[in-house]
């Protein structure tokens, strides 16, 4: 006991730090002490200043600074960017289904839209194999359909093919060698006329595709308004690139002999909807 009482004592024993002028001697400052008031003074700064420190690091912007913490501007930088990702990803997809729409065009091949995805008819498939007999169902339903519309006066034919109520520019004027026969993959018709015969649109549109190929020659696709796309193939001159805007009766080409599926100078015409083939003789008069 007498050896705790020591340390005690010890540690609450007064001292004086005074501190003096060195050439006169005179006091300046005094301040009485003792152990005990040094060490709390010493642990109660230490806390003080730990706890301004962490609060330092978690609420202020002096945190990014710190090793291992991460950055408020490089966290919305990187959330910017994963949305700009993600828009060049959907954007991505969009121009390949659009390439792949292109390709089949140009191609001749039908194309079939399942969801958001597109498939090309098989090639081993004919349209004569394919049943087009409605069901019961199909067959209830436009006896419904046409009774309902037997007395509309706004005519229903317009409102299910919008194509109806276009007013198409003619081409060319010619001679057709060769119409429209999907049983023989000939998605177009074949226009003969006279030599250097200037090529119009059908319609007003945006022009897709312009270019060479060896196949179809100079080709050139037009994009309408409802899915609606004309193309022009074996050309030997084309006047419009890619991005231009036509207007209906504008010149696009000159007819032509090019392209390794050609037998002559003539315009191979076809019109796609909704990326099938259609008949171009149902719209308009060569």
């Amino acid at each position: 006991m007498s050896k705790l009482r020591k340390i005690t004592e010890k540690w609450r024993n007064k001292y004086r730090l005074v501190i003096l002028n060195d050439e006169n001697f005179e006091e300046k400052l005094s301040l009485k002490l003792s152990r005990l008031n040094v060490f709390v003074i010493i642990s109660l700064g230490s806390v003080i200043l730990i706890t301004g420190t962490i609060i330092l690091i978690a609420f202020t912007p002096l945190r990014e600074y710190i090793p291992g913490y991460s950055s408020t501007a490089l966290k919305r930088q990187a959330y910017n960017n994963a949305i700009r990702v993600d828009s060049l990803e959907t954007s991505l997809a969009q121009y390949q289904q659009y390439l792949n729409i292109i390709k089949g065009v140009v191609s001749d091949e039908p194309i079939e839209y399942i969801g958001d995805t597109i498939e090309r008819t098989p090639s081993n498939v004919t349209a004569s194999a394919i049943t087009l007999e409605p069901s019961k169902q199909d067959s209830l339903l436009r006896l419904q359909v046409e009774q309902e519309e037997a007395f509309n006066l706004q005519g229903s034919d317009v409102r299910s093919n919008p194509l109806l109520s276009y007013v198409f520019f003619t081409p060319v004027r010619g001679e057709i060698i060769q119409g429209f026969s999907p049983e023989e993959n000939h998605f177009a018709v074949d226009i003969v006329t006279k030599t250097n015969e200037p090529v119009k649109s059908c319609l007003k549109g945006t022009v897709l595709f312009a270019e060479f190929s060896a196949q179809t020659g100079y080709t050139i696709v037009v994009q309408h308004a409802n899915n609606l796309t004309s193309i022009y193939k074996h050309n030997s001159t084309l006047f419009k690139k890619q991005g231009d805007r036509v207007r209906a009766g504008e010149v696009i080409a000159i007819i032509g002999n090019t392209g390794e599926l050609t037998t002559g100078p003539h315009l191979h015409f076809e019109l796609w909807y909704n990326g099938q083939p259609i008949n171009p003789e149902d719209f308009l008069r060569f």
